[in-house]
């Protein structure tokens, strides 16, 4: 299994933090963001990581190398233009030759990969995404599910009156 990092945005709400540094270098716990999703990755075996870079991608690139030092495999996908979500993805299409996880480079998380991945495949889907409850989505997207679990839809930051409508 293979694991694409999604590392490209600029952090703009996290200025002036991210001024010169890529949000996913922001230090938490004395580690980039981006240190700890590759430790995870690496806890479950997911050692082949691609990461998407746009802003500052040198930064990212000077810090972790070619991945040896955590025991991973690195491989970059820098985009010219920012391409979106899906996007930075599609643009590492060549090395996603396998059944593969997407992170974002800014995901403090402990989620046991585990379960996600047998769940998935015990589904035998096309894609699983992972999801958690908020008490107030507007800051999020909102992913409008059935009660089969099927996804129907989204909605991108919601404001009170749209969300109201779909609850």
């Amino acid at each position: 299994m293979k694991a694409i990092i999604m590392a490209g945005g600029e952090g703009s709400r996290l200025r002036p933090l991210t001024c010169d540094l890529p949000k996913p270098m922001v230090n938490v716990a004395n580690k980039p963001i981006m240190e700890h999703i590759i430790n995870l990755l690496k806890l479950y075996g997911i050692t082949e990581i691609g990461i998407t870079l746009m802003y500052l991608p040198q930064k990212i690139r000077d810090y972790f190398g070619n991945g040896s030092s955590w025991g991973v495999n690195l491989h970059y996908f820098t985009e010219d233009t920012p391409l979106g979500t899906a996007g930075s993805v599609k643009n590492a299409g060549d090395f996603l030759d396998e059944t593969f996880v997407v992170i974002s480079g800014d995901s403090l998380t402990n989620i046991n990969l585990k379960n996600a991945i047998e769940y998935h495949y015990a589904k035998k889907s096309k894609a699983t995404i992972i999801l958690t409850k908020v008490d107030v989505p507007l800051d999020y997207g909102v992913v409008l599910a059935g009660t089969d679990g099927q996804i129907e839809g989204f909605l991108e930051k919601p404001s009170w009156e749209k969300f109201s409508v779909i609850r």
